[in-house]
């Protein structure tokens, strides 16, 4: 029963590889949602201007890695008045420009990857944008707008609906450090987690059946390792369809990105299947409920595209710089814990972790959590665990209104 063990095993051991940068991760974007209110990120988004696009980014980069999360909360910004171009670069740069992410791909599979995702991340985004400016007519806007606006409930959605931001005078410091802004990120953490685990979860497990269980030559021959021109074409279109399929995404999907790497997918394949995440049947189904059916397919369609085409970039630009990794030698092997670096971080961090659930669960977060569950009416529950949560620690209140001028327009 070697055969059957080994699976779980390597899933196991590449957990303990990974633990602390998703702690460092997850703790680094909460304290960054703490301190900023969502008003002043929609009021920054209300056009399709590279302004707009990079304020988009640089608030995606600071918030959420996970990708249901990150869709329901694109979905928020949109309804608030946010332009749907910036919407969905603000949802790129949240699943695919995230502290997280990039130290993991580093562990894994080496610092060329991290730069990779975040050369090719801007590639995607400006692609995007061009052919949102081209393709997306105001009508479909309109009509996903009005699907966007009849408020389909889901636990993402709850999650992303409550602005737990600490406001007010102050050093950024002095608000990060005072109770307010210690709860605050202790429940923007604890449900960040309770939003992506099963995403990690899977993609390791995933990870680990396959490099267990799947000959290295059947990814060779998929991959078309031997023929290296078809293998570079090959790679940034298949690498998306994977990724489809296997239903990870987040950070889940680095994992399996280093068996592909192993198996032979170029390197502008490992980009493309990377930032695929958006595109899951799953989520897919997601943008249909929140969209529509044509907006759906939309923006199915063009994501896809983008991504293929970054893939290349980044697989041109990355050869003639030299930087293409020569051997395939990412960490999906099975490890044995020992005192080490990676266990002395883990416990610190684990220390950390278990400091910010202690506040989690002693400032009233449990309701909040059990919304993150899944039901008709997490939304409302959401809201109103948000509002106790307000009420308990000296919040002024509900946001007030998101402005009522609204450019959907690209």
């Amino acid at each position: 029963m070697d055969w059957l063990w080994r699976a779980p095993v390597i899933a196991g051991s590449m957990t303990w590889e990974i633990l602390w940068a998703l702690i460092l991760g997850f703790t680094l974007s909460a304290i960054v949602q703490a301190v900023v209110r969502r008003e002043v990120i929609t009021r920054a988004l209300g056009d399709d201007s590279p302004r707009a696009l990079a304020a988009a980014t640089g608030f995606g980069m600071a918030s959420s890695s996970c990708s249901y999360a990150s869709v329901a909360l694109a979905r928020s910004l949109f309804r608030k008045g946010a332009s749907f171009t910036a919407a969905m670069t603000f949802e790129i740069a949240s699943t695919n420009l995230v502290v997280e992410l990039g130290i993991i791909l580093a562990l894994l599979m080496g610092w060329q990857f991290t730069l990779a995702e975040f050369v090719g991340g801007p590639i995607m985004i400006v692609l995007l944008a061009v052919l949102f400016r081209v393709f997306l007519r105001r009508r479909l806007v309109d009509d996903a707008l009005r699907q966007a606006e009849r408020g389909v409930a889901g636990s993402m959605e709850g999650h992303a609906a409550m602005d737990m931001s600490v406001t007010g005078p102050g050093s950024f410091w002095r608000r990060l450090t005072s109770a307010k802004g210690l709860t605050s990120v202790s429940h923007i953490f604890v449900m960040e987690w309770a939003a992506i685990w099963r995403d990690i979860v899977a993609g390791l497990l995933i990870t680990g059946a396959l490099a267990a269980w799947v000959p290295m030559g059947f990814w060779q021959s998929f991959f078309l390792t031997d023929h290296p021109l078809w293998a570079r074409i090959w790679g940034p279109l298949v690498g998306p369809i994977v990724a489809v399929i296997s239903f990870v995404c987040s950070v889940g999907n680095v994992p399996l990105a280093a068996v592909l790497w192993n198996g032979g997918i170029s390197f502008g394949g490992v980009v493309a299947f990377i930032f695929a995440d958006l595109i899951i049947l799953p989520i897919l189904n997601i943008y249909r409920k929140y969209y529509g059916v044509k907006m759906a397919a939309f923006v199915a369609g063009t994501f896809y595209a983008t991504m293929v085409l970054a893939g290349y970039a980044v697989e041109l630009l990355f050869t003639l710089l030299g930087l293409v990794p020569s051997h395939r030698n990412a960490s999906v092997v099975e490890a044995h814990i020992s005192w080490n670096y990676t266990t002395w971080l883990n416990i610190a961090f684990l220390v950390l972790a278990a400091v910010l659930l202690i506040r989690f669960f002693t400032t009233g977060g449990l309701p909040m959590l059990k919304t993150m569950g899944g039901g008709p009416d997490d939304t409302r529950h959401a809201h109103d665990a948000h509002d106790a949560h307000h009420a308990d620690h000296g919040h002024d209140g509900p946001a007030p209104a998101a402005p009522e001028d609204r450019r959907h327009h690209p």
